[in-house]
């Protein structure tokens, strides 16, 4: 079966003046071998000759579409339970098109930048053959318009398909299937090194004043793009023609030119969310898993409003408050003007739970100081796997790490309350670590913790009347406080002083 955008099937006919291509055709994110979400309506979508009527049979349940003037049809079957393999036929006129070994279960969007991208082989790790477990990686493309296509095709989950895969969305996966024994489905739409306003649509950004200027940079690059376009071309010629030159004695090499952004670029506002993740719409989905922050760490307070954008643009499109959970940025030392930054993005993950039917898997122990890509990606994907079993699926199982709730001064003391405390609040070591605790005069010194049932106390011989507690709040903190579960507290402040990238646009 190709794998382009629209999938198309001739069938064994009489050649007349050559082969006719069939009009029929069903979209990208369809065809063998694929997952489709169990116990919601089934969306399909694809093309037609203009007008015509188009018919989908999948076991007992059909439906009818008819093609618009420019081809496009797109009908809904009736939800389904988990199970499989089903073949799908889809008619209209004498074309059809055989979709054969499909499952229903669960499908997942893993989207983000490298840390979700980061695959398999890169960690020298090997999938299990899973033939439950199936896999769609959208191709990287940024672009100014949005995509109705991509080239890619579902694949069986085996050491060979999975190697190029995204590890933590590999481990999350495997981990559902532990636990849920149903068909899953994994869509990779990831591109490392890219900002979220890549992923979000403009007018999504457009409407906040904090995200404003990121959609009026764009803008402003996009209509100078041709002009600088041209005037890098006319450089690079002339940097060519002096590199075939002998160089004079002691003479450094002139830099090669570098092209400037556009609408082409993956930093671009918009282009990942044109190219990567218009032509997933509106596939039917349990919902999304997503690992990113490092880009926008240096605007970390911007993000606090960019990303609940994000979150709330992709819901509208996809037409449905779907679970999103996310992977909040692991321990690390950036460069020297981002390391107070990295503790402003973690704050602005955290704040992004006030959205429903959202989760966040802490990562602040399983970080690597001098690698911004961790390792260990199992437990990013199982993090991951317990906020969907918790959450989203309902099973009795802790789906957080302990979550600041609130913190009491008195007798100089701060008493700090979780929420997800769980069976209770454990350290690993013989006491808690990475606490700061700061009077009137805003400067924070370390304090000593002490467990106390489902609360921590937090005191300093430095500070006499604390007004505020900090715990982890640094890029790369020493901390060690877990609930029983084994899950890690996410760092906090109870305080709301001025931040370093509060006016960072």
């Amino acid at each position: 079966m190709s794998p382009a955008r629209y999938l198309r099937l001739v069938l064994a006919v009489p050649l007349l003046a050559g082969t006719l291509a069939a009009q029929l055709e069903v979209a990208s994110p369809f065809g063998d071998h694929m997952v489709l979400q169990r116990d919601q309506p089934i969306a399909l979508w694809g093309k037609a000759k203009p007008g015509e009527t188009v018919t989908l049979a999948l076991g007992a349940a059909t439906a009818t579409a008819v093609a618009d003037g420019t081809g496009k049809w797109s009908a809904t079957l009736a939800p389904m339970p988990a199970g499989g393999p089903h073949q799908i036929a889809i008619r209209s006129g004498s074309d059809v098109v055989q979709l054969s070994d499909v499952l229903v279960g669960e499908v997942w969007l893993c989207s983000g930048q490298s840390n979700m991208e980061w695959s398999l082989k890169q960690l020298d790790e090997t999938a299990a053959s899973d033939g439950s477990l199936r896999l769609l990686k959208v191709p990287r493309l940024a672009t100014g318009v949005e995509q109705e296509s991509f080239q890619a095709s579902w694949s069986v989950c085996d050491p060979t398909t999975a190697a190029t895969f995204s590890a933590v969305a590999y481990h999350f996966g495997r981990e559902l299937r532990a636990r849920l024994d149903v068909p899953v489905g994994l869509v990779q739409s990831a591109w490392g090194g890219t900002p979220a306003e890549s992923w979000t649509r403009r007018a999504a950004m457009a409407q906040h004043e904090v995200t404003q200027p990121i959609v009026e940079r764009w803008d402003a690059a996009i209509a100078g793009w041709p002009e600088a376009q041209r005037a890098y071309e006319q450089a690079l010629a002339a940097w060519e023609q002096a590199a075939k030159k002998p160089a004079e004695p002691g003479e450094k090499p002139a830099e090669k030119p570098r092209a400037p952004a556009g609408p082409h670029s993956p930093n671009c506002a918009s282009s990942l969310w044109n190219g990567m993740i218009a032509p997933l719409v509106p596939l039917s989905i349990r919902g999304v898993i997503w690992y990113q922050g490092e880009s926008n760490a240096t605007r970390a307070f911007q993000y606090r409003t960019l990303f609940p954008a994000m979150i709330e643009d992709w819901r509208a499109a996809f037409g449905r408050e779907f679970p999103f959970l996310f992977v909040q940025l692991a321990n690390f030392v950036p460069a020297e003007n981002a390391r107070q930054a990295w503790a402003e993005l973690r704050e602005a993950q955290l704040l992004a739970l006030r959205l429903p039917k959202t989760g966040m898997a802490v990562t602040i122990d399983i970080g690597d100081s001098a690698d911004i890509h961790p390792k260990n990606k199992v437990d990013v994907g199982k993090r991951l796997a317990a906020a969907a079993l918790g959450l989203t699926y309902g099973l009795k199982v802790e789906p957080s790490g302990p979550l600041f709730e609130a913190a009491t001064f008195e007798g100089g003391r701060a008493r700090v309350t979780f929420r997800h405390a769980g069976g209770g609040i454990v350290v690993k070591g013989e006491a808690p670590s990475g606490f700061m605790i700061a009077g009137a005069d805003q400067k924070f010194w370390p304090a000593t913790a002490q467990i106390d049932g489902a609360a921590v106390v937090v005191s300093s011989p430095e500070v006499a009347a604390p007004v505020a507690v900090r715990y982890g709040f640094e890029c790369d903190p020493k901390c060690n406080v877990y609930n029983r579960e084994g899950l890690p507290a996410s760092p906090f402040r109870s305080d709301d002083w001025p931040l370093v990238t509060r006016d960072a646009r």
